[in-house]
């Protein structure tokens, strides 16, 4: 019985090590450029390629549609066998999946790879906006709720609007009284607010890291337990918390395959996310979008997806989004 099981590990190890890279490597982001998705690929696809886990070069797809719904429901119908394609996925997704929002494919019906992060939810505002704080914007919403939009990645019922749903709410209103703008991802949305068009832009804090970075919006909050230390601009954010609103929103990026993708090509895409995770170039590649430490991988990660789907389903029953 010994016997067999040492070679059933000798054939499992080789298996995996005669594992070829894929021929045409792709990373799919499920929104158009400039959101989230962009950012979970650019950190996957640089810093694949400056360890030199993967010699060919990853080809970044930009297939908006629903906020992932039609990346998921590729991935299951003309991709589904696919080896070379990996897809970006967030906490967003995983609410999608919980109210419905992806058809009859639920959390089952993909391979999930593997994790590169975390990124807490935040409010922007243009640098000349009237509101200099949180405060200020969220006594204007309560005074005349129709006298402040917000822009948002996502439809009603998506992370982003359940984001603006918990600031309504802190403002003593409803979101249905509120002005609320959907996009189809964060990069609209910040493109809007910089133009004027919207007064806030609700997304991911690592999404607003460029503008920041050129002075050309304001954070007013960043809705994490505490302040984040990456650097000295991202630690000058208050928390909602520390202005005496009680709100968090952790967003993790990650990666899923088809659900037919042959198992020695999931088996070399999770290995090279696991030698990916350990490297210097990887964390330096993750801190610099603003993302923190969440590596998850395989069976752990299929196991959080479940978890945290099932969660966020308890609460789009409370916002009255499913029965």
């Amino acid at each position: 019985m010994k016997l067999k099981l040492f070679i059933s590990s000798l054939l499992l190890v080789g298996s995996i090590a005669l594992a070829k890279a894929p021929n045409r490597p792709e990373c799919i982001a499920p929104a158009k450029p400039g959101g989230g998705f962009d950012l979970t690929c650019k950190l996957a696809t640089v810093s694949l390629a400056q360890t030199k886990i993967i010699q060919k070069p990853i080809r970044t797809t930009y297939m908006p549609g629903g906020v992932g719904t039609v990346a998921y429901t590729t991935m299951n119908t003309s991709k589904s066998k696919d080896p070379n394609a990996i897809v970006a996925f967030s906490t967003g997704t995983l609410l999608n999946i919980a109210t419905g929002k992806h058809g009859k494919y639920d959390e089952n019906n993909v391979k999930w790879l593997a994790s590169v992060g975390v990124d807490y939810g935040s409010i922007a505002v243009r640098e000349d906006s009237p509101y200099k704080t949180l405060d200020d914007l969220l006594k204007a919403l309560k005074k005349d709720p129709q006298s402040v939009s917000f822009g948002a990645g996502g439809t009603i019922g998506g992370q982003d609007w359940m984001q603006t749903a918990l600031l309504a709410k802190s403002a003593g209103i409803s979101i249905s009284q509120a002005r609320f703008v959907a996009f189809e991802g964060g990069g609209e949305s910040m493109t809007s607010l910089l133009g004027g068009h919207i007064d806030a832009s609700i997304q991911g804090l690592s999404e607003t890291i460029p503008h920041l970075e050129n002075n050309s919006i304001r954070v007013l909050a960043v809705f994490a337990p505490e302040r984040l230390n990456i650097d000295e601009n991202l630690e000058k954010i208050p928390t909602a918390k520390e202005q005496g609103y009680d709100i968090i929103w952790r967003t993790v990026r990650g990666f899923y395959m088809a659900p037919n993708t042959p198992k020695d090509a999931y088996e070399w895409w999770l290995n090279a996310f696991e030698k990916l995770q350990k490297t210097d170039e990887f964390k330096q590649q993750r801190e610099s979008r603003g993302l923190f430490e969440f590596n998850k991988n395989g069976k752990e990660l299929e196991a959080y997806v479940k978890e945290e789907t099932n969660r966020l389903r308890e609460l789009a029953r409370e916002n009255n989004l499913i029965k």
